[in-house]
């Protein structure tokens, strides 16, 4: 008579259980990274970046009159980020805005130097400018059939020779008080003395409670799909870490001069665009259009009407771009706005945009132009070269297009 034995394996313990309660929260971060690393990639880069310009130009990248000059500086290109990151995620291309934030620039100052229109007016008819320009693009593009690289490209000859017309060659300024302080302007001091710009502490803890049940909400909303959610260490991990480098922004500003007007301006597009790309039935008609056309058509998408829109409103964008750099400059100059287009479609390729279309939000546009303009600023505050500083920010470029392709090829297989 014989018995048969089998040796049974133990079961392997749930995380945090039967082993190291850290060791297990850590791979179940490693893990949550690992399956959103299209999502985060970017973000930890940025914070990498920041990091090591920190220490190498023994902290004056975060003192907060640089923080303030950061923020200044790349408004205009963040602004434009937004727009190309549309444009892109519609599976066209503009290479225009450049030229056309120029134009709206010398309009501008045609307006309000030239023939004392009030700066409010000037503002809403060069918004009306743009707006109009991008539509004519927009109008050829989606009802004409001409590829967008070819319209863009004629309106980016187009727009740059109109400055030279309008400027007839010279610099044009000053801009009134009020157009200047889009550009340049703080926010009021108000409240006691408490050492901070109390204005910019309250805007600042009221971003950190929205984003925070934003995340919340959108994480609800993913689970009432059934969809995939990052693990919940790993979200409350998300959710301290947006807290805290909120946080860490705001005291900068508010120790220096308090918010900048153009980073108000800024942050209502990025909520505003973010929420009309996640919710509104024409941000997904874009993403639509972009990731399938036929069958975006087959399912009664207007293509040519959103490919119109998107175009008008990248016109709108270029040209409250091209108001902040002017009003930044205090002049109207036709050389303005060389090379915008590339920070633009670079901003937003960098922040997770394909190629191929119908990928991308707006937060990776802006977390692209950030990651430039950090290079830039670290880079002028170690006295880099403006050759190295291309032949740099052209490899990270690279890096950040070849990244994309492998984690679609890794996510393909």
């Amino acid at each position: 008579m014989s018995t048969d034995v089998t040796a049974k394996t133990p079961a392997p313990a749930p995380p945090g259980k039967g082993g190291s309660a850290g060791g297990g929260l850590l791979q179940l971060v490693l893990d949550g990274l690992r399956r959103n690393m299209r999502q985060y990639g970017m973000l930890i880069a940025l914070g990498l970046i920041v990091a090591l310009f920190a220490v190498w130009t023994d902290g004056d990248l975060l003192l907060p009159r640089n923080v303030s000059n950061l923020v200044l500086q790349n408004s205009y290109i963040l602004i434009l980020a937004i727009g190309m990151m549309l444009v892109i995620i519609a599976g066209h291309i503009d290479l225009s805005v450049g030229s056309l934030t120029a134009f709206v620039g010398a309009f501008a100052a045609v307006l309000t130097v030239q023939h004392d229109v009030p700066w409010p007016i000037a503002i809403v008819l060069c918004l009306m400018m743009g707006a109009l320009a991008g539509a004519v693009q927009g109008f050829f593009i989606a009802y004409g059939g001409i590829p967008s690289f070819i319209v863009t490209l004629a309106g980016m000859l187009i727009f740059r020779g109109l400055t030279e017309i309008l400027l007839e060659g010279q610099t044009l300024g000053p801009f009134p008080g009020g157009l200047q302080d889009l550009g340049n302007g703080f926010l009021p001091e108000t409240g006691p003395d408490t050492n901070y710009h109390n204005i910019t502490l309250l805007l600042g803890l009221a971003l950190i409670v929205f984003a925070v049940l934003q995340e919340v909400r959108d994480r609800k909303r993913q689970q009432e799909f059934s969809l995939d959610v990052v693990p919940r260490n790993l979200f409350l991990l998300k959710l301290v870490a947006i807290a805290a480098a909120i946080l860490v922004v705001t005291m900068l500003l508010a120790s220096y001069k308090g918010a900048p007007i153009i980073l108000l301006v800024l942050g209502v597009l990025v909520v505003g665009y973010g929420y009309v790309m996640r919710n509104a039935v024409f941000g997904r008609h874009i993403y639509a259009i972009g990731g399938n056309l036929p069958a975006a058509k087959l399912s009664g998408v207007r293509d040519k009407k959103v490919t119109f829109l998107v175009f008008l409103n990248m016109g709108a964008l270029a040209a409250l771009a091209g108001m902040a750099i002017a009003a930044r400059l205090n002049a109207a100059s036709p050389k303005a706005g060389l090379n915008y287009e590339l920070e633009a479609i670079a901003s937003a390729f960098i922040g997770g945009a394909s190629m191929s279309g119908g990928v991308g939000t707006v937060l990776g546009a802006i977390i692209g132009g950030l990651v430039l303009g950090v290079l830039n600023n670290g880079m002028n505050l170690l006295s880099v070269g403006s050759d190295w500083q291309q032949v740099i920010k052209g490899l990270a470029l690279l890096a950040a297009v070849g990244f994309d392709v492998w984690n679609k090829r890794k996510v393909g297989s």
